[in-house]
């Protein structure tokens, strides 16, 4: 099967086909298994839980790109105070969520509480379709991602949930800078940032 890896901007006619993708990158991340325990109900949840965040805060916010099997989103600087979580947001994982959404918000300020006070691009997801995972589409778009934080001479933050994960990310320059564990029982969360390759026009 041809593949390619270039790219694009993602849209709004994006949002199904990339929540899907994210659902299965998603279904064994350690995270994901604890805020959604159910293992036969976690594929639907999965799909909605990413629908939700791309509808409501990546896609209007944020920097969203896709390949054919993979996606990232990742949120610039100027952007990250609109790409809080409002109150319909809240309202909608608070509701697909259940009796998870206490642990959710646990881990929400926990993971806010180790922000970077810098100006710094976030990923806050990048995940490839198990099926092509190893084919280079996800380092496509960390690439395409962190092109964007070198030429604006800023670095990169990113927090991960995958302890098998870490090599990946330490191929294109991510450094550990901190273990966080969730409260409420929850996983680890590796915070981690790149340094940009080089400084800012001008």
């Amino acid at each position: 099967m041809r593949m390619t890896n270039t790219p694009r901007t993602a849209t709004e006619d994006d949002a199904g086909p990339m929540a899907g993708m994210l659902a299965r990158a998603f279904e064994d991340d350690p995270m994901m298994r604890w805020l959604f325990p159910g293992g036969s109900t976690r594929p639907a949840a999965l799909d909605r839980y990413f629908t939700i965040l791309l509808t409501r805060q990546y896609l209007p916010y944020g920097v969203c790109e896709r390949t054919e099997h993979a996606a990232a989103l990742w949120v610039p600087p100027e952007a990250q105070d609109k790409a809080v979580p409002d109150e319909g947001t809240i309202h909608e994982l608070t509701e697909l969520l259940g009796d998870r959404a206490e642990p959710f918000r646990c881990s929400v300020e926990a993971a806010a509480a180790n922000a970077p006070q810098e100006p710094h691009w976030y990923l806050a997801v990048l995940g490839a379709d198990p099926a092509v995972q190893g084919r280079g589409q996800g380092s496509a778009l960390l690439r395409s991602g962190l092109a964007e934080a070198d030429e604006a001479g800023l670095p990169a933050y990113l927090e991960c949930s995958k302890e098998a994960n870490l090599p990946f990310y330490g191929h294109h320059g991510f450094e550990v800078l901190e273990e966080v564990r969730l409260p409420a029982n929850g996983p680890a969360l590796w915070v981690m940032r790149r340094a940009p390759r080089r400084p800012a026009a001008g």
